[in-house]
């Protein structure tokens, strides 16, 4: 164990930039976001026929990360959706002419499935989503595809289910004005706890400038730290919504749309272009391959430093995050005071 105040006082330790991912590095989602991706593909089903089958929950968080962790998976709304398109190969349904009201095309169609094939392969399969994942790799159902587009309130059925679980009903209706449909009571996001010490950002910041890049929305990034009293610590925090803000000046600009959530740079080489002061490193950590790749494209030049310290698999993601251009692996934040330290 080091004694962070003995380092942080050390005059040899240059005030660097360092950038966290919020979830899997300072949040732990294993119970709130890994979680509403489980509860929202199997309620997505309530009305089929054999429901009552499905196992619950329908695989493993460890199955979940090992798809989570492909890439190209800008967040747990479009995990769900890829979820879904897989878990729907193994679904019997009968698709009849299209209700231009969503809800209702959504409601008559699954009334219209049988799901018992899919209860069975859950059930008997050691590894029922990798083996689907495998087989199939990222696909799309015209059917999903219908259900997985404009926002929640507007079409997006899929977001919606899955933000009424992980908000609850309360925050969901506060944040979108809609009632919430499929799902009352209180919502996964109060089940997230810190996986980073206080003291560690207090020591951290004292020498160093702290910032996320977070593909959370705002409103879902500000809720933990608010929460946790942690705004206090970092100078910048950018999210999804500033991804998307930039996405529709460029759109209005070149008329090219372009996306520039993780893996893309955007977010840290913002918040590293903002910098009134210069500073003598750049450092992101994350947990996803995708972070890595973002850190390895930034021309800022930040390093890429993933961590272990939420994986159920750690040696799996070991090698994800090196073969996406990780810089350095750590198991915990002990590790990070060594690198800056060198």
């Amino acid at each position: 164990m080091f004694d962070y105040k003995k380092l942080m006082n050390e005059e040899t330790i240059s005030r660097a930039l360092i950038v966290f991912d919020m979830d899997g590095v300072i949040i732990d989602v294993s119970r709130s976001y890994r979680e509403a991706v489980r509860m929202a593909a199997r309620l997505f089903f309530k009305d089929a026929a054999s429901w009552e089958n499905l196992p619950d929950p329908l695989f493993s968080l460890e199955e979940l990360a090992r798809v989570k962790q492909s890439g190209g998976l800008n967040n747990d709304w479009d995990l769900t959706f890829l979820i879904l398109n897989l878990l729907f190969t193994r679904v019997q349904i009968s698709l009849k002419d299209h209700d231009s009201n969503p809800w209702s095309h959504y409601k008559k169609t699954i009334r219209r499935a049988d799901v018992s094939g899919l209860a069975r392969f859950l059930q008997e399969k050691r590894h029922p989503l990798s083996a689907l994942f495998d087989r199939n790799g990222t696909i799309s159902n015209d059917f999903l595809t219908s259900l997985y587009s404009g926002d929640v309130g507007s079409g997006n059925i899929i977001k919606q289910i899955f933000q009424e679980i992980y908000l609850g009903k309360a925050l969901f209706e506060s944040t979108y004005q809609v009632q919430s449909k499929v799902f009352h009571r209180k919502g996964l996001i109060e089940q997230e706890t810190l996986l980073i010490d206080e003291s560690t950002l207090e020591n951290l910041s004292s020498r160093n400038i702290l910032a996320i890049a977070t593909g959370r929305p705002r409103i879902e990034a500000d809720y933990p730290l608010g929460l946790f009293n942690l705004k206090k610590y970092f100078t910048s925090i950018l999210t999804l919504d500033d991804c998307i803000n930039e996405e529709q000046k460029r759109f209005k600009k070149c008329g090219k749309k372009v996306s520039l959530s993780k893996p893309h740079p955007f977010m840290l080489d913002a918040i590293a272009g903002a910098l009134e002061n210069r500073v003598s490193a750049h450092y992101y950590v994350g947990d996803m391959p995708d972070d890595m790749m973002a850190a390895s494209n930034s021309s800022a030049g930040f390093t890429g430093i993933g961590i272990l310290k939420s994986s159920s698999d750690k040696e799996s993601l070991r090698i994800d995050l090196k073969r996406s251009g990780a810089d350095h692996i750590i198991e915990d934040f002990d590790e990070l005071y060594k690198i800056l330290e060198s």
